[in-house]
């Protein structure tokens, strides 16, 4: 009787801890080019959102989201919602970075952008940059815990160096104006850049990397572009999830999910599953 109790606690205590945990996911789904083939959005689009579905996400971070992707994977996740615009005007042109989430789980506080460049109120391709970027800034609730947070979503330079350097400064001022150092900031994106980059090593000076600050060991590996290619060597890792002190990371893993040797995008999806 006294092990059947001691289940029961311990299962119950189990199940208040999962309550109160998110699974955040980080994925660049690659933009919809025709010119792609059989990787072309429309052989992917049921596969991309399965996985999301699969993994149990509660937060998706996405990156080079056209438009009619965005609608795509709102239709296939009825009552989710998003915040974002597309970069090229700040409307629906151009690459998102959208965050979507489960309104059921989280309350939409505050939202908005900025780019990447000397003016962050305007469409600009910043300093050396060869594209147009943006950052995407959610402040949520969670319903269950009352924690308020900020989730910021971005796409580097793929290219510019001193756009590079200069769009983690200009997150990180970003966060203090916002934030104002009082809540919980996960940072999520395609940085485009090694972990022993300048700009990495910047964020990485104020800011937890969840691959390293996990409870669990890091999962899967360790590359996060895999170019479409099934034997291409999983070793460039230039996608991440960045957390402030007050987040709490109990797992991290690259997903490198795939259905008869084709992978969903060119990159693979970071997920974190994270606690205030």
């Amino acid at each position: 009787m006294k092990i059947v109790l001691a289940l029961i606690v311990s299962m119950t205590v189990l199940s208040g801890m999962a309550q109160k945990t998110i699974n955040l996911m980080s994925y660049n789904i690659r933009y919809n080019n025709p010119g792609d083939g059989v990787n072309a959005w429309d052989n992917r689009k049921d596969l991309v959102t399965s996985l999301v579905k699969f993994h149990q996400t509660d937060i998706l971070c996405a990156q080079e989201v056209l438009d009619g992707q965005l609608n795509d994977i709102l239709d296939r996740f009825p009552g989710w919602k998003f915040v974002g615009v597309g970069r090229d005007d700040g409307k629906k042109a151009g690459e998102y970075a959208p965050i979507f989430f489960n309104p059921a789980k989280f309350k939409l506080l505050d939202n908005g952008h900025f780019w990447l460049g000397e003016d962050p109120t305007k469409p600009q391709k910043g300093w050396d940059a060869v594209c147009i970027r943006i950052t995407t800034w959610a402040k949520l609730k969670s319903k269950k815990t009352k924690q308020e947070f900020y989730v910021f979503n971005t796409h580097f330079d793929h290219v510019g160096k001193v756009a590079q350097r200069n769009s983690a400064t200009l997150i990180m001022d970003k966060m203090k104006e916002l934030a104002h150092g009082k809540l919980p900031i996960i940072l999520t994106g395609d940085f485009n850049l090694n972990p022993t980059s300048e700009a990495i090593l910047l964020l990485s000076k104020h800011l937890n990397d969840s691959k390293f600050s996990s409870e669990l060991p890091p999962y899967g590996p360790e590359g996060t572009f895999n170019s479409f290619k099934f034997d291409h060597p999983l070793k460039s890792r230039i996608d991440y999830i960045f957390t402030n002190d007050k987040v709490k990371v109990h797992r991290y893993g690259v997903l490198s999910d795939s259905k008869d040797q084709r992978y969903y995008s060119d990159h693979l999806p970071v997920l974190t599953e994270i606690s205030f």
